[in-house]
């Protein structure tokens, strides 16, 4: 028997999916429209043919603020926002480690995040309503060894989520964080095997997680079901996490 699974009705609504090309984010944008709603992915290189993909570098605030512009005028609201752009770069100890590798990570996990919400947010507020998800890491909870970059962005993430429930927590936007521990994606390539080994061996279940499992918890965090819920990090760690 197939296990029953949540549905949601997102007909009329709007998603804006960074990221939404591939792995985790093309999962979401997968599921969001499973569920009704109309996506516009952010991304790079987007996947074609997709009439409401916008090409945007989330570290450009210029493209940033034009994909905005163009997803309002096409689609006509952003009523759900996940931030799932993301880059892990290489590993290595912190003294051995490229400060331009740790640049771009912190700029892609971090201050990508940064600019999309600053340029989303203004509508959601003036609308009275709106959710958001920004996709984190459990490595922003713990620290991982020799991905000091990713770590300290993915606990940066942590903490604008936080601090920006707490602004939106008297309006109707809902903004939470999504934590999960090694999925398995393309993302997973850009590290040593023994590396997302170590990763696998920390995990209760060991196993990874999969990109379905992320989507299925984003899904909820972006429906009407949540109403209490903001400024709040939700682990998908297989039961790693511990605190």
């Amino acid at each position: 028997m197939q296990p029953a699974k949540a549905r949601y009705d997102y007909t009329g609504r709007v998603a804006v999916v960074t990221g939404g090309a591939n792995g985790i984010g093309a999962e979401i944008v997968r599921q969001l429209r499973a569920h009704g709603a109309r996506v516009a992915v952010w991304d790079l290189r987007p996947a074609a043919p997709d009439p409401h993909a916008c090409v945007v570098d989330v570290t450009d605030r210029a493209s940033v603020a034009r994909a905005r512009a163009d997803t309002l005028a096409r689609l006509g609201g952003v009523h759900m926002l996940v931030n799932s752009a993301g880059y892990a770069g290489p590993t290595a100890p912190v003294d051995r480690y490229d400060p331009q590798a740790w640049d771009a990570i912190v700029q892609v996990n971090l201050t990508g995040t940064f600019n999309v919400c600053r340029e989303v947010v203004p509508h959601m507020r003036a609308a009275g309503a709106g959710r958001i998800v920004n996709i984190a890491s459990l490595a922003g909870q713990e620290g991982t060894p020799d991905a000091a970059a990713y770590s300290a962005a993915k606990a940066g993430v942590l903490a604008l989520t936080k601090s920006l429930g707490k602004e939106l927590a008297l309006t109707g936007v809902r903004v939470n964080a999504v934590a999960p521990a090694a999925v398995r994606t393309e993302l997973l390539a850009q590290m040593s095997p023994g590396h997302v080994q170590t990763m696998i061996a920390k995990s209760p279940m060991q196993r990874l997680g999969e990109p379905g499992e992320v989507a299925e918890l984003v899904a909820w965090l972006c429906s009407d079901s949540c109403t209490f819920n903001t400024g709040a990090v939700f682990d998908l760690s297989g039961g790693r996490a511990t605190y």
